[in-house]
């Protein structure tokens, strides 16, 4: 086994490693960019090493020869990749190889293998591994690609052959819609991977993501069953189970093989990923899947896997790469319960899902579930990078059982600091058909408008806001707390805001164990608040965990509401933001402006393209109007808050 390992990443992945390494005795290296300094893999690593001269990946974690000579001069003996980044950059693998350390992961040829989806789809065919019907020629103009599209049949996906993630794909129902879909994913993998060619294929009608972990020893491999990766949205993973609903054991054992038959194909060493897509209109039916791609690394996802088949499979990375072998064989393997991961988002639900930033002011899951996560209260979500919070991962003995454990610990979950994802999640975890097993990755696009509805605040909730904004949730009375109170008028009322909205709260005090909360201009309207116990109660319900930063709240009931505190002086102040003004919401690129000074657009047209944390993303028009400027050109490097399009009325022009 190693003495030290250096973690070439970041974030959740590095600090998960590292969990690992601690406990097989392996001392572990962290790098850290400008924006890590002070950042938790850099806090739990025995040594750690600055890198670069900047926050941006291309020039900090993305620095291989830097990476492999601080690797050297700290005395560690392998590196290890983690997921994205330098993790399947065969160049990379040489260098470090070259350098006289090992890389904990496959051999460069491997990765070669698998790294453009063409090549490797051609070379799984020669495996006797199912592939869908598509085309994955080196011909690149576009008149070739679209009559590639027709003689294939619409609807029709063009994917990046150096893509992932998502990125550089898009899906086309019509030929009159693909040469501008080409051009938007040409452009995306261009930005993303440095490689605008594509591949087209037969778009599944009722398709499920449905994967196969396999480790080999770069000579034989095994396959450590399969995870259902179906719950998407914009081709991003948002909710993975293991095992799949409705695996049949031929299925299983159909796609296991092919699986393993693809790993040894390539020679693969190490833990990777076998992707499938199997059409689920009729079952899982062993004639109806095809390869996808090959993950050369760790997947986000692995921890479902670890939580039925009680493998660790960062062990089992490390000691292979150290010379052991396989820990176990095929039939040594097996399946027990069922597991859930949901991805713990800072990002925007209602403006799209766009990624956010912020501090963390307050972070804290639940004890009934593993929370794999790379920051920390206090610690704040980087523009630059992935906006991942946590995955939240439970298990159970059956998949009914699991679900009912993730509803509760998304339900338990609190954060506060940044708008997130987490009611987003909760939705998904609660939807029926999910429930049932009825997944496929159309789901979230079908059911979006319900899966994005804000949780309902309640009076209480608004009341319980009051409690803690007058410090009335653990007064010290011995103190002269009670000064402030007038025997004769035990009133005292609070502004507060939510969403925009401002109102009053008005609180009556009979003592130190109870409360009467009112609200003017809602006379129906009475929240009783008792102590019991020495707990307070508001109506029939206990009161929420609150979290206090500045003059923000954070009531934890409902997946998080988040209420201001008003000075009254400053109320005129509070408003709705200017739809006139559409501004960037984090820094980012400006690749294109769709209008000009004087046109008319109409609520929810695209204005701008602004391309962020490798993504591109549409800013819309709040409203009717006209455009009254134009602040921002293509290729202008914009700020977040900056103002990019001013709109008008149209009877102010």
């Amino acid at each position: 086994m190693f003495d030290k390992i250096l973690i070439a990443n970041r974030g959740e992945i590095a600090c998960r490693v590292m969990e690992t390494a601690r406990a097989l005795g392996v001392k572990t290296v962290a790098v850290y960019s400008d924006a890590d300094r002070e950042a938790k893999h850099v806090a739990m690593a025995d040594e750690a090493s600055h890198i670069g001269y900047g926050p941006a990946p291309a020039d900090s974690y993305l620095l291989g020869d830097e990476i492999i000579a601080t690797a050297v001069s700290d005395g560690a003996q392998a590196i290890h990749p983690g997921y994205g980044f330098l993790s399947e950059n065969p160049d990379f693998v040489d260098a470090v190889e070259a350098a006289g350390l090992v890389f904990i992961g496959p051999s460069a040829d491997a990765i070669r293998k698998m790294g453009l989806k063409d090549a490797a789809k051609a070379l799984m065919e020669e495996a006797g591994v199912p592939v869908v019907p598509g085309y994955h020629g080196k011909n690149q103009d576009p008149e070739h690609l679209a009559g590639a599209a027709e003689t294939i049949g619409y609807p029709v996906l063009i994917k990046a052959v150096a893509g992932g993630g998502g990125k550089g794909m898009r899906l086309v129902e019509t030929p009159a819609d693909f040469a501008e879909a080409l051009k938007s994913a040409q452009s995306e993998a261009t930005t993303a991977f440095g490689n605008p060619d594509v591949l087209i294929e037969k778009y599944i009608q009722q398709p499920r993501h449905i994967e196969v972990q396999v480790f080999g020893d770069g000579t034989k491999a095994v396959h450590l069953f399969e995870r259902d990766c179906s719950l998407q949205r914009r081709h991003q993973k948002v909710i993975e189970e293991a095992p799949a609903p409705g695996m049949t054991e031929d299925m299983r054992e159909a796609m296991g093989q092919a699986a393993v038959r693809a790993a040894e194909a390539i020679g693969y060493k190490g833990a990777g990923t076998v992707e499938f897509i199997v059409d689920g209109s009729d079952g899982l039916r062993t004639d109806r899947f095809w390869f996808m791609e090959m993950n050369t690394r760790l997947q986000v996802e692995h921890p479902v896997t670890e939580a039925i088949t009680g493998v660790d499979l960062v062990e089992w990375q490390l000691r292979v790469a150290a010379g052991e072998a396989l820990p176990k064989q095929q039939h040594e393997l097996s399946i027990t319960g069922h597991a859930f991961e949901a991805r713990l988002y800072a990002e925007d639900v209602p403006k799209g899902f766009l990624p956010a930033t912020g501090a963390l002011t307050h972070l804290k899951f639940p004890d009934n579930c593993r929370a794999d996560s790379g920051v920390r209260a206090g610690d704040t979500i980087s523009p630059w990078y992935d906006p991942m919070i946590a995955k939240v991962i439970v298990s159970g003995p059956t998949r009914a059982v699991a679900l009912s454990r993730l509803s509760q610990a998304l339900e338990q979950t609190q954060v506060a600091g940044t708008v997130t994802n987490l009611a987003f999640l909760g939705a998904l975890a609660a939807h029926e058909g999910f429930a049932a097993g009825e997944v496929d990755t159309g789901l979230i696009a079908r059911d979006l408008d319900q899966l994005v509805r804000a949780p309902e605040v309640k009076f209480e909730h608004k009341a319980a806001a009051g409690m803690q904004a007058l410090g009335l949730i653990d007064p010290n009375w011995d103190a002269g707390f009670a000064l402030w109170y007038d025997y004769s008028d035990l009133r005292r009322s609070v502004s507060l805001s939510y969403q925009g909205e401002v109102f009053e709260a008005l609180v009556i005090v009979d003592g130190p164990d109870d409360q009467i909360w009112e609200f003017p201009g809602r006379p129906e309207v009475q929240i009783c608040a008792c102590k019991i116990a020495g707990h307070w109660v508001l109506s029939s319900d206990r009161l929420p965990s609150m979290a206090q930063s500045g003059n923000t709240i954070t009531v934890f009931d409902g997946y998080g509401h988040q209420f201001e505190v008003i000075d009254p002086l400053d109320r005129a102040s509070v408003a709705g933001g200017d739809m006139n003004v559409i501004e960037a919401p984090m820094p980012g690129l400006v690749k294109a402006v769709l209008v000009e000074t004087g046109q008319t657009v109409k609520e929810g047209d695209r204005l701008a393209v602004l391309e962020a944390m490798k993504m591109e993303h549409s800013l819309l028009a709040a409203r009717d109007g006209i455009v009254a400027e134009v602040l921002a050109k293509s290729g202008d490097q914009v700020e977040a808050g900056a103002a990019l399009v001013r709109l008008e009325e149209a009877d102010d022009a």
